[in-house]
């Protein structure tokens, strides 16, 4: 039974910082691309940033280039994602997912399209405040 199960969330001030984990169980974690979404109320879930299976190739939304991080620990089946520089538009519910790539090159890009994506977390809740 895979299980991604997200933590780290919570209610921040306008320009600090939170670190999301989610641990990966159930599943061959280095041959999934990770990838975390958003979706805040009212609002359709939306792309964040994705990191491939082998941590080689990253991909991010505009909207949090340059403010957010993923990285990955393939011992530890867990993938990060590090979030700076946060604004009320950031808040929202965050999921992260995995897209199996087992076969692809070392480079190969993450998916950003929800539906590429086999299993799902429960979600965390990261409220922004201004």
């Amino acid at each position: 039974q895979v299980q991604l199960v997200e933590s780290g969330g919570g209610l921040v001030q306008a320009g600090g910082s939170l670190r999301l984990s989610c641990v990966a169980s159930g599943l061959t974690f280095r041959t999934y691309a990770m990838g975390w979404f958003r979706q805040a109320p009212g609002k359709e879930r939306e792309f964040v940033g994705a990191i491939n299976w082998s941590g080689r190739s990253t991909y991010y939304t505009d909207s949090v280039k340059g403010r957010f991080t993923i990285s990955r620990d393939n011992v530890k089946n867990t993938v990060y994602l590090q979030m700076n520089s946060l604004k009320p538009e950031d808040t929202a519910v965050y999921y992260c997912a995995a897209d199996n790539q087992f076969g692809r090159a070392y480079d190969y890009t993450p998916s950003r399209t929800l539906n590429d994506y086999d299993y799902w977390g429960q979600g965390t809740q990261v409220t922004v405040s201004s």
